[in-house]
């Protein structure tokens, strides 16, 4: 979650398509350049330990756009790749 947050931030869509699970991933990805996202707050988290295969992430993410304060709520879903690295499956906006 960190890391994909870290690329939002940077605006490196590579790195999140690259860490998007394969079913559910876009084919292609537009990011928004007007907001500078500066902090993440997670909430909660379920599951996503060392001996699991999925994982649920609750989180915050804050930024600044154009109009002022920005505050995204998700709570994403994540799972375990072929390879055993964790991967953003989907989320649902709060």
């Amino acid at each position: 979650m960190r890391s994909r947050f870290s690329a939002f931030a940077l605006g490196d869509g590579a790195y999140l398509l690259a860490s998007w699970a394969a079913e559910t991933r876009p084919a292609q990805l537009d990011l928004d350049d007007g907001v500078e996202w500066r902090r993440l707050l997670i909430r909660d988290v379920t599951a996503g330990g060392p001996a699991d295969r999925t994982g649920r992430v609750a989180f915050t993410a804050v930024g600044r756009g154009p109009e002022g304060r920005v505050e995204l709520r998700e709570r994403s879903r994540f799972a375990r790749d072929e390879a055993g690295r964790w991967v953003y499956v989907d989320g649902d906006i709060e």
